[in-house]
């Protein structure tokens, strides 16, 4: 019985992460296609059907725990599987913000072609999949290319930077927009980065092995 209600919890799981990877794919293409109906879902029916996954995450843990007080390795999993859920109820928090700055981008003439963004988006959700995977699969190696891919994001981020000062700079008037675009790559970012400490829980959990732990503290957007 218990081993039924373990492959439940992580189904949930699994679930919960398909919903974020949704919300984050429809912020993004929101944006590039300018299609507001994507944006708003996002915020007003996806946004709540994920607070309503990570409070099911809790209850199923919590209930496995109580009523089984499991042990060892699965005592690790479930405890993990709530931790998983924290950081995807976060990751959707980026999702909305992502689809906010959207709602305000579209509307207005854009600063530049967006060219970087749906690459940076495109390896953020590849990112999100596999340290799923790389959990219910029990796989480092596949949790450490994740954990690899983090500095191709973190340079994104950067080059999107370098170029929007560049255009604030030149033209006063696209400091705002620049901004919701630096916005959009920031939350992309905190979504790799938290797909990424998923990634080196599931090392420490696979082999037993601490790798660095880089994952600078939000400040809450």
């Amino acid at each position: 019985m218990l081993e039924e209600r373990m492959t439940k919890l992580k189904e949930t799981l699994v679930e919960y992460a398909a919903l974020v990877e949704r919300m984050l794919e429809n912020s993004v293409g929101g944006l590039i296609k300018k299609h507001k109906d994507l944006l708003e879902a996002t915020i007003e029916k996806d946004e709540p059907a994920a607070n309503d996954f990570e409070i099911r995450i809790d209850e199923l843990s919590t209930e496995l725990i109580a009523q089984y007080e499991p042990k060892a390795k699965n005592l690790r999993t479930i405890l993990m599987v709530m931790k998983m859920g924290n950081d995807l109820e976060r990751m959707g928090d980026h999702a909305v913000n992502i689809a906010e700055s959207g709602i305000y981008l579209i509307e207005r003439p854009m600063v530049k072609p967006l060219i970087d963004i749906p690459r940076m988006s495109e390896v953020v959700i590849g990112m999100l999949k596999d340290s799923v995977k790389a959990f219910i699969d029990e796989d480092a190696g596949l949790a450490r290319s994740v954990c690899e891919r983090d500095e191709t994001v973190d340079g994104l981020r950067d080059q999107i930077l370098r170029e929007l000062v560049t255009f604030m700079v030149s033209d006063p008037t696209t400091i705002e927009r620049s901004l919701h675009l630096i916005r959009v790559s920031s939350n992309l970012e905190r979504v790799a980065d938290l797909s990424t400490n998923i990634c080196e829980d599931v090392i420490f959990m696979v082999k037993g092995e601490v790798i660095k732990h880089h994952y600078d503290e939000e400040s809450g957007d």
